[in-house]
């Protein structure tokens, strides 16, 4: 893979996205990361190591491939580098992973918890649940293993007492992803004051994911 097949455009897309991902509340701080895999070249965009979301440039975003080898850059890539990459080399269909810190997922993370599938959206594009993957410490192989692991064919996994794990076909979708998750979390908390929140059974799980998949939205 040559350096020639780098395409600004990829890194630009990282660098919005993440901004978006502040804006949207997901994370704080310098922590979290974004990665996308551009699908004609094969080469995967990630975000660079502790720096402030709204400090990254174009210029700060590490290019690897699918054998985390360095394509292009000079900065230090995420710490989780080998788990986005693990995720895209088991999921073809996964083109953007997005690891988020936000509050209300984490807190299910931390008590060690499922999120069950509570509301539509959420079993129509993310999956059945979201488990919580076996805990290992941050950067190391044994957790990019784990999240592989621990996210299946589903859409969002967690990793135990840190964050959440999203994946998407492309960066708006990941997003969703994100957001939908965080929502549902929120939701079952406050369900839980209120009374006892009821689960969607498997049989109708079933029948909104084959219909966000075959007839929801346009061209289907």
């Amino acid at each position: 893979m040559s350096i020639e097949q780098v395409k600004k455009s990829f890194k630009q897309q990282v660098v919005d996205a993440g901004n978006k991902m502040v804006a949207l509340g997901l994370t704080v701080g310098t922590w979290g990361n974004i990665s996308i895999r551009d699908t004609e070249t094969g080469l995967i965009y990630i975000k660079p190591s502790g720096m402030p979301y709204d400090e990254i440039t174009t210029d700060d975003i590490v290019v690897m491939n699918s054998e985390m080898e360095i394509i292009e850059g000079t900065r230090k890539p995420s710490i989780e580098f080998a788990l986005h990459i693990s995720i895209m080399n088991h999921r073809k269909d996964v083109n953007t992973v997005i690891h988020t810190h936000p509050i209300y997922s984490t807190a299910f993370s931390v008590a060690r918890k499922d999120i069950p599938g509570i509301s539509e959206d959420f079993v129509q594009i993310v999956g059945d649940k979201v488990i919580n993957c076996e805990y290992s410490l941050p950067g190391t192989p044994e957790l990019a293993k784990n999240v592989v692991i621990g996210l299946g064919d589903r859409n969002a996994v967690m990793i135990p007492n840190h964050g959440t794990v999203c994946v998407g076909s492309d960066v708006p979708s990941a997003l969703k992803i994100c957001h939908v998750v965080e929502k549902s979390a929120q939701t079952y908390i406050l369900a839980s004051i209120i009374g006892v929140p009821v689960e969607i059974s498997p049989e109708d799980k079933k029948a909104m994911q084959h219909f966000a998949k075959n007839f929801y939205g346009q061209g289907k």
